[in-house]
């Protein structure tokens, strides 16, 4: 079974974000950048998937300029086994993507879909539903345990009443969650192997894609700083500050 995981080069999770002073989006001049967190957890699935004997061909695709190679190479040295880069900018909106991811499916036609549930940057969340629409697949979202046999995939998600177990007819679409499994760390012997294997590069237009723009940014701005906390010597001034101060008590 082939597997293709799509993966988004993202703004480092651990370094402090920074508006443009024009407000006009976030600004990544001189940001550390790195593969989308979610992101990692699929590319991690996959390569168990293909340790347990599941999977027999691993497949990264990622969308946007030259610069996501390196999260490509990354996930080669992680144990993808080849990867596509679609050329096109880094600011595309979901459906464009989903769109281009679309005709990566349909080209490859692989056996399972792996997609972080969202990205840390745009935080949509949508990209994974919609190319399950678009290829008219059965999908999976939040997944937090996969299960692979007999051309179905179990798939144990979180929900607010506790644990939802789906299961799925391959191929199909699967969204996975924070604690579907632990990535791992590339050990540099795979690293510089990673630099050797293939990454196949492919324009919007030789995809059949034209992405169009449907929404306007009109402006990015940091939250509001918080107020400071307040220390209360005992539940009765506790008391008395939520109803007479914060007006939550009647």
């Amino acid at each position: 079974m082939k597997v293709l995981v799509a993966v988004k080069r993202t703004l480092d999770p651990y370094v402090k974000v920074r508006v443009k002073q024009d407000q006009s989006g976030v600004d990544l001049s001189a940001a550390k950048m790195a593969m989308n967190p979610f992101c990692e957890i699929a590319v991690e699935e996959a390569v168990r998937l293909k340790e347990k004997g599941i999977a027999t061909e691993l497949v990264a695709v990622s969308i946007g300029s030259d610069k996501v190679q390196d999260q490509l190479r990354a996930a080669m040295a992680l144990g993808i086994d080849r990867s596509i880069h679609v050329q096109a900018s880094d600011e595309l909106e979901s459906l464009n993507v989903a769109k281009l991811l679309h005709a990566v499916v349909q080209q490859e036609n692989p056996g399972l879909i792996l997609l972080g549930k969202q990205a840390i940057d745009s935080d949509n969340n949508q990209v994974g539903q919609m190319l399950a629409a678009l290829c008219g697949l059965p999908q999976a979202t939040f997944a937090s345990r996969i299960t692979v046999r007999d051309g179905w995939a179990e798939v144990a998600r979180e929900v607010d009443s506790g644990e939802q177990v789906l299961a799925v007819q391959l191929p199909a679409v699967i969204t996975t969650d924070l604690r579907l499994n632990e990535p791992r760390y590339a050990k540099l012997p795979e690293i510089m192997k990673a630099k050797k294997k293939p990454i196949a590069t492919f324009t919007p237009a030789q995809l059949g894609v034209t992405p169009r723009q449907h929404l306007n940014v009109l402006s990015v701005a940091e939250p509001p700083p918080r107020k400071a906390g307040v220390r209360v010597a005992s539940v009765a001034e506790l008391v008395d500050r939520l109803k007479n101060d914060a007006k939550v008590l009647a």
